[in-house]
């Protein structure tokens, strides 16, 4: 059994509520005031079933221009309109507002309704229908069945029924049920005994009982404690059916129309959107930059500025790239449609499909901007991914992260992430908790400035091994995590860009400068060590003559690395063959004796305590010996 989701559009006062009556046998007018004044207020909701079992759940949509943002909530995750135009009217005003709005809001299936036909004779009826469909010439209407009716008498209705289960049979398009689940609130209100109840139609994903889900934008968590589709209580439910859930933790008066129920964390708050925004044809009005608007998507409505990006203004039927920036948050999806209507006075005057929902400020007429967006605009989810990791080529980003800013799922995520590997654009690094991701064209340009780097500074400090470690990352990858920094080095020096020499970076063929400077300084320390031999010299009181301290340091790191001394102390270094022998003889006694102290170290290297000390010291930093408690005593460790 598939489930339909049927909406009516039309003109205040055309029989739209009276014509589901007919079909359902149910009023949707449900306010008092509704049913007083005769006409659409709210979103009235019910269904009924089709002969061949589908069952068609119809939303009853205002027509009075003043509940224009409830007939756009009212289009979500619609399958088929029916525009409902009286007969003994013809079109007026708001039909055709109500026709601009489905078309900029992508519904493609559409069945005209003559109603109130036993109003009018014959001949009156072939002019009404002559004219509707010489003013629906050249709109995404032409070319939709026309079905004559009266609601009032029910003339009509099994033609009208035949012909929805005619456009429905086997090509409406289905929901993606794989995907995150989301679930535009267009209701909110409290039963006793039950709490909250929420409303709308689920435009994707699977919602099941037990389920914690999180409402956007107000990022309150809610627990799904039962679920209705038409009435009837289920364990869980499917995108394009009508469902009101009943949720915990979060009160009504929290909620209002607009608000999204989605997964934990699967979406990102926002007050700025990328999006293609197109002109009607009709519109009196032309976009200038700045223009205030009532911007609706989904279930929302807010106010935002347009910021024109790559033209000065917008004119009828014209189409341009726009940033709009919102004056509420509000959590969307790449791809989905929305409308715009004029501040004051209210008119439609366009609408369009968001691009990016989670954009940076943009500054207008830029070329990479306006290229960056065309891309979004024909690309795929895959395309869209790379784009955002490019623009995190310097942090990277991590699959859970651009889940929440595509609203994918994580399985969708992963899939495009394999996709664009495999092709090269981009490199993942699986990582515990999750996989961080990097443009090809960032790790492309990080290697260059990371080359240049390394080679001007192998230039300027041809003594030593390379830069550090942590200097690289400090320079280049500072916002990068340690842990996700370690598997760039790693790629770096896989893909031969880098030599890593413990704990030193430098270019592939780099070797450290051994000429003549570095045989006198290198010959000094080494003779000065030797010569003291167990009566440590402080380094720093060697005499290098004419070299630099600097240089000093850093060929005294060279020999450090060789193996060729080790460092006692902060300042105190000797050379590393006399420093094995004093570990052979400081372990042969503590064979014959448990305890060491620093007064038989002292008598053992003829030496000062000044230098005894440090000796023991560094045995306990290798591990041969430990402290007792008492300062001057040593165990075997």
């Amino acid at each position: 059994m598939k489930n339909i989701i049927i909406g009516t559009a039309g003109h205040i006062d055309h029989g739209k509520t009276t014509l589901i009556k007919a079909l359902t046998g149910r009023n949707t007018d449900r306010w008092e005031e509704e049913q007083r004044r005769g006409i659409t207020i709210d979103l009235g909701f019910t269904y009924f079933d089709l002969p061949g079992g589908d069952r068609a759940g119809i939303i009853d949509v205002p027509g009075h221009e003043k509940f224009i943002n409830n007939m756009v909530a009212g289009v979500v995750g619609m399958d088929l309109v029916l525009l409902v135009i009286a007969a003994d009217e013809g079109i007026m005003p708001q039909t055709r507002e109500h026709m601009d709005i489905l078309n900029l809001l992508g519904i493609e299936k559409s069945i005209i309704v003559l109603n109130k036909c036993d109003l009018v004779d014959e001949e009156w009826l072939e002019l009404v229908e002559e004219d509707v469909k010489d003013e629906l010439a050249g709109t995404f209407l032409e070319g939709a069945p026309v079905v004559e009716v009266s609601a009032a008498t029910g003339q009509g209705l099994d033609k009208l029924i035949d012909e929805i289960v005619h456009l429905t049979s086997d090509d409406i398009v289905q929901k993606d049920i794989h995907t995150i689940p989301r679930l535009p609130i267009d209701r909110a209100f409290t039963l006793s005994g039950f709490g909250t109840i929420i409303t709308g139609t689920l435009v994707s994903g699977t919602i099941s009982k037990e389920d914690t889900l999180e409402m956007y934008p107000i990022g309150k968590e809610c627990k799904i404690r039962s679920i209705q589709v038409h009435g009837e209580d289920k364990k869980e439910c499917y995108a394009g059916q009508r469902v009101a859930i009943n949720l915990s933790n979060v009160k009504k008066k929290e909620i209002k129309r607009g608000c999204v129920l989605a997964p934990v964390n699967s979406m990102k708050n926002t007050d700025l959107l990328d999006v293609k925004l197109n002109v009607l044809d009709s519109s009196l009005r032309v976009l200038t930059n700045h223009s205030r608007l009532h911007f609706f998507t989904g279930t929302s409505e807010i106010l935002c500025r347009a910021v024109l990006l790559d033209k000065e203004e917008i004119g009828p039927g014209e189409s341009g790239y726009v940033q709009l920036r919102l004056e509420e948050e509000i959590a969307v999806r790449r791809g989905d449609k929305f409308v715009v209507r004029f501040y004051s006075p209210m008119e439609t005057i366009g609408g369009g499909m968001i691009l990016e929902p989670n954009p940076k400020i943009k500054r207008r007429f830029q070329d990479d901007v306006i290229e960056e967006l065309e891309r979004k605009e024909s690309g795929s989810s895959a395309d869209v991914i790379a784009l955002h990791a490019k623009a995190h080529g310097d942090t990277l980003i991590s699959c859970t992260e651009l889940a929440k800013l595509t609203a994918l799922s994580p399985e969708e995520v992963a899939e495009d992430v394999k996709e664009l590997e495999e092709e090269g654009t981009i490199y993942t690094f699986p990582m515990r908790k999750d996989t961080y991701v990097w443009h090809a064209d960032s790790e492309r340009e990080a290697a260059k400035k990371l080359t240049d780097a390394l080679e001007k500074y192998e230039e300027e400090h041809p003594y030593r091994y390379g830069m550090k470690k942590a200097e690289v990352q400090m320079t280049f990858f500072k916002k990068v995590k340690p842990n996700v920094f370690d598997k760039i080095i790693e790629k770096e020096e896989n893909n031969g860009h880098i030599k890593r020499v413990d704990e030193f970076l430098c270019t592939p063929d780099y070797e450290v400068t051994k000429d003549d400077t570095y045989e006198k300084v290198s010959g000094t320390y080494l003779d000065s060590f030797r010569k003291a031999k167990y009566d440590f010299l402080k380094y720093t009181e060697i005499d290098l003559g004419k070299v630099s301290r600097e240089i000093g340091d850093d060929i005294l790191n060279i020999l450090l690395e060789e193996g060729k001394i080790v460092k006692v102390t902060d300042d105190m270094y000797t050379l590393a063959e006399y420093m094995g022998k004093a570990k052979e003889i400081i372990l042969a006694k503590l064979s014959e004796d448990p305890i060491i102290t620093i007064a038989q170290v002292r008598d053992i290297f003829d030496t000062s305590r000044k230098s005894a000390k440090p000796i023991l010291e560094y045995m306990d930093s290798i591990k041969v010996t430990k402290k007792t408690g008492a300062e001057s005593e040593r165990v075997a460790y």
